[in-house]
């Protein structure tokens, strides 16, 4: 896709999320991530920076003073991605209606005021489904709450809840364990006793994860949809 050449600096994207699709790097390598992978959607107009911390939630982020690491370094015309949800179910973590909405709101001043543009992103649904093959709904209310404080702030959103929920129950139960970390019993060092885990992702779930986001920010036209590579 042809773009214009008069930008003088890449457009960046500050990726802050959960370890849920960014790579966790100081953790086993075999994980994956969209984050590690969204990359190499986009021409050398965009850079991604992922600012992922394994365990945060999204007001521990905020504590460790990670969101001022990125607040410091993002610029005007740069993008700010959040997204939330699975540590915030943890007991250091928040409630979706009250403190989920708080925290996030901090990450939406800060953006705006840098001169940023905020991107909300819900949460990705792990893979959990029930005897008849129906996808299950383990993350409670953080998504609807994610989608109604869009709403009221103006932010733009990038639903990967619902896509992600389409995804999985389109492949069902046995072929959507191919996007996540299912491995037999010796077959990777790492996991010399096999691992079953429906929440990280293998290589190729993370590519499918990097698809929806890009087809998300194409749905909502973001100016940045002129440099992925088509």
């Amino acid at each position: 896709m042809k773009h214009s050449t008069s930008i003088k600096k890449p457009i960046n994207i500050f990726w802050q999320a959960i370890p849920r699709w960014p790579i966790v790097l100081l953790m086993k390598r075999q994980w994956q991530g969209g984050g590690q992978v969204l990359q190499a959607f986009f021409t050398d107009d965009v850079k991604v920076y992922n600012y992922v911390k394994g365990g945060a939630s999204s007001n521990s982020f905020i504590e460790e003073g990670r969101l001022q690491l990125i607040l410091d370094a993002i610029e005007p015309t740069d993008y700010l991605f959040i997204q939330f949800g699975h540590n915030d179910q943890k007991p250091y973590g928040t409630e979706p209606f009250t403190s989920y909405q708080s925290s996030l709101t901090k990450y939406v001043i800060g953006a705006r005021e840098k001169g940023a543009v905020p991107v909300f992103i819900t949460s990705v649904h792990r893979r959990s489904f029930d005897e008849n093959g129906r996808l299950v709904n383990t993350l409670g209310d953080y998504p609807n709450a994610m989608i109604q404080l869009s709403t009221k702030l103006g932010v733009q959103l990038i639903d990967l809840w619902s896509k992600t929920g389409e995804l999985y129950q389109s492949l069902g139960p046995e072929r959507s364990k191919k996007l996540f970390m299912w491995l037999e019993p010796n077959c990777h060092p790492n996991y010399p006793n096999g691992i079953q885990d429906n929440t990280h992702f293998c290589e190729e779930g993370a590519k499918q994860i990097a698809k929806l986001v890009v087809e998300g920010i194409k749905e909502i036209r973001l100016p940045i949809s002129m440099f992925i590579l088509e």
